[in-house]
C-alpha cells in the first residue's frame, strides 16, 4: 500500500477542487473558466442564506475570482437551442445544482422518495389523495409555477402554520414531494422561490430515457466524488452525494478492483484513504481564497478537521450571545492551509462589504495573512459590486487589515 504524507494528501485534495493554484486577478473570468470550475466541483450546493451572496455563487468565485454570476444563472435556468441547460437542481449534497447528465444517477433516490421524503408529505397525501394530481394538472395547463401560484389556481387557503424558519402549506409540501420523486423539476427560481415544472419539459429526452440501476449509479457517483475530492476516506466519498455506508463500501470495492481508486495510507489519518487514479499532487499550494460555509472543499466538517486541523461549525442557528466567531464565517485558505476565520456581511444599501470579525487561526502571524486577505476582500467587494470594504473591531486579525 502506498504511503502518503498528510501534507501531500492536503495538496492533492486542494488540486482536485481547483484550489491549489493562484488565480489571475487581471480581468473577470471567462465563461469557459466558470464552467470548468463547476465541472471541477461536480455540484454546487444551494442555500437560502444571502447575507453575503447565495451559496451557489461563492465556490466559483473562490476558484476563478471575479466573474459574472449570470454565467451560473444561465447554466441552471436558461434552456435554448443555442444555450441548452447545463445544470439541474436536485437533492445531491442537500439541495444542489448538478450537471443535467447526472440527473439519471439520482433515479434510485427519486424512487426512494416516491412515497414521501418527509413524513408530513405522506400524511397530507393520505388526507388529500387528489392533491398531487391537482397540482400536476395546474402545472400541465399553466406551465412552470411557484407553490403560491399553484395555490391561487387551486383557490386554496393556506393553513396558517407559520414558524420562525418555514411556512409550508399542503401545496408546497406536495410540490416538494413531487420534486423529490423526480416528477417535477425546477426550470427557474424567482428570487429564491422554486418554479415547478413537469420534468419532461425541463430535461432533454435522452436524459429522461436513461435508466441506471442503483448499484451502477452509486458506483458512478462515488467515482465522481473521488475525482472531485482527489483523495478521501470512505465517509468523505460517501458524504459528497449523501450516500449510505452500505452503498459506498460496495462501490469503493468495485472501483479499487478496477484500478480507478487506489487504497493508500495517509500518515496521521486513522482510516484508509482512496486516491483517484487521475489525481495530481502539486509540489506547492499557493492559492488565497475565502471559502463559504457550503463550499464543497469544506462542507463535510470531519474532513476539514482531518485535512487542515481546523474545527469548523456554522453558527447561523446559534443564539448570538453564544457565537464564537460570527454569523456567516468564511475560512480563509492561504498557501494550502486554513489560516483565518472571517465573518462577512454585504450591506448593499450602503455598497459596503463588512468584515464583522476576523480571527487568526492558531499561532500564525496576522501581519503575514493580512495583505493577502485584504486583496481577496477587495476582489470580493468588486465582484459583488460593493464600493467599500469596512473592517469592524472584533477579532485579533482586524487591526492588521486596517
Amino acid at each position: 500500500m502506498q504511503d502518503m504524507s498528510a501534507a501531500a494528501a492536503r495538496r492533492t485534495a486542494l488540486a482536485a477542487q481547483g484550489l491549489a493554484s493562484t488565480r489571475s486577478r487581471s480581468r473577470p473570468a471567462s465563461t469557459n473558466a466558470v464552467h470548468a470550475a463547476i465541472d471541477t466541483t461536480g455540484l454546487l450546493q444551494i442555500d437560502s442564506v444571502s447575507v453575503v451572496v447565495r451559496a451557489q455563487y461563492a465556490p466559483v468565485f473562490s476558484r476563478v475570482g471575479v466573474y459574472d454570476r449570470k454565467i451560473v444563472d444561465d447554466a441552471a435556468w436558461t434552456d435554448t437551442a443555442r444555450r441548452p441547460r447545463r445544470l439541474v437542481e436536485y437533492w445531491a449534497h442537500e439541495a444542489a445544482l448538478l450537471p443535467v447528465e447526472d440527473w439519471p444517477l439520482m433515479r434510485w433516490r427519486m424512487e426512494l422518495y416516491r412515497h414521501g421524503r418527509w413524513g408530513g408529505a405522506a400524511r397530507i397525501l393520505d388526507r388529500e389523495p387528489a392533491l398531487a394530481d391537482d397540482v400536476l394538472a395546474v402545472i400541465a395547463e399553466h406551465g412552470a409555477a411557484s407553490a403560491g401560484e399553484i395555490e391561487k389556481h387551486l383557490d386554496v387557503d393556506k393553513p396558517g402554520r407559520k414558524g420562525p424558519w418555514w411556512d409550508r402549506s399542503d401545496v408546497k409540501v406536495v410540490c416538494e414531494q413531487l420534486f423529490a420523486a423526480g416528477v417535477v423539476s425546477v426550470p427557474a427560481r424567482t428570487g429564491f422561490v422554486r418554479q415547478y415544472e413537469l420534468s419532461e419539459r425541463v430535461l432533454p429526452e435522452a436524459v429522461l430515457r436513461r435508466h441506471v440501476d442503483e448499484r451502477d449509479a452509486v458506483r458512478l457517483l462515488i467515482e465522481k466524488s473521488s475525482r472531485a475530492l482527489g483523495i478521501g476516506t470512505e465517509p468523505d466519498l460517501r458524504d459528497y452525494y449523501r450516500l449510505s455506508r452500505k452503498q459506498s463500501k460496495a462501490a469503493i470495492a468495485d472501483l479499487v478492483e478496477d484500478g480507478v481508486l487506489e487504497q493508500v495510507a495517509v500518515r496521521g489519518w486513522t482510516a484508509p484513504a482512496y486516491l483517484h487514479r487521475d489525481a495530481r499532487t502539486p509540489r506547492t499550494a499557493t492559492a488565497a481564497a475565502l471559502l463559504c460555509p457550503f463550499d464543497p472543499m469544506i462542507f463535510f466538517r470531519p474532513r476539514v478537521e482531518r485535512i487542515f486541523g481546523f474545527h469548523y461549525r456554522i453558527e447561523i442557528y446559534t443564539p448570538q450571545h453564544k457565537r464564537i466567531h460570527g454569523y456567516y464565517v468564511f475560512p480563509f485558505l492561504l498557501d494550502g492551509q486554513l489560516v483565518a476565520r472571517v465573518d462577512l456581511k454585504a450591506v448593499r444599501a450602503r455598497s459596503e462589504l463588512h468584515v464583522v470579525a476576523a480571527y487568526v487561526e492558531g499561532d500564525r502571524n496576522a501581519h503575514d495573512i493580512a495583505p493577502r486577505l485584504r486583496a481577496v476582500l477587495r476582489d470580493m467587494a468588486d465582484w459583488l459590486e460593493l464600493e467599500h470594504v469596512v473592517v469592524g473591531d472584533r477579532g485579533d486579525l482586524v487591526a492588521s487589515l486596517l
